[in-house]
């Protein structure tokens, strides 16, 4: 009999809520308060696309040969036109990969597809941040904090829940 051996290309794990909340609490803490210091307001926690959007880009990617994904931290520029008020907050960008083999073993490239005679890397970003985006338009309601909820002490600026 031959066996041929397979191998997974899962790499994530599915985590409990007290995981997702710590991770989410260490980076309110460590990285959060100083990226809204910097940028001179609240920066960006989530980032939120519907599941009908993430499900055609991964069919488009699969497609286009990818198998797999990378999500990319990233920030929008300070002079960001084309939506003001994500000018200077962090967000994620997903990017379609494939796995090529190198000499030095196996690597998850960045996709990059044909549009005639240039290529460009299929991504997708513009999902919806928090802040500055909260639910009810204009104004927090209030009945959905999210994972995380966290007191923040900014020192002498105060105390702020995110």
């Amino acid at each position: 009999m031959i066996t041929v051996e397979t191998s997974s290309k899962s790499v994530g794990k599915y985590v409990d809520t007290k995981h997702a909340e710590t991770v989410i609490r260490e980076y309110k803490h460590e990285r959060w308060v100083a990226n809204s210091e910097k940028i001179g307001k609240e920066d960006s926690t989530s980032a939120w696309w519907s599941i009908e959007e993430i499900e055609g880009f991964l069919a488009n990617a699969k497609a286009n040969g990818a198998d797999g994904l990378k999500m990319y931290f990233a920030a929008y520029p300070k002079d960001f036109a084309e939506k003001p008020e994500y000018a200077g907050r962090q967000t994620l960008v997903m990017v379609a990969t494939e796995e090529v083999a190198t000499t030095e073993g196996k690597v998850n490239k960045d996709l990059y597809i044909k549009d005639g005679e240039n290529s460009s890397v299929m991504a997708y970003n513009m999902g919806r941040l928090t802040p500055p985006w909260v639910k009810g338009g204009d104004e927090f309601t209030g009945d959905d904090w999210g994972l995380g909820m966290t007191i923040v002490d900014r020192g002498d600026k105060g105390f702020c829940i995110i």
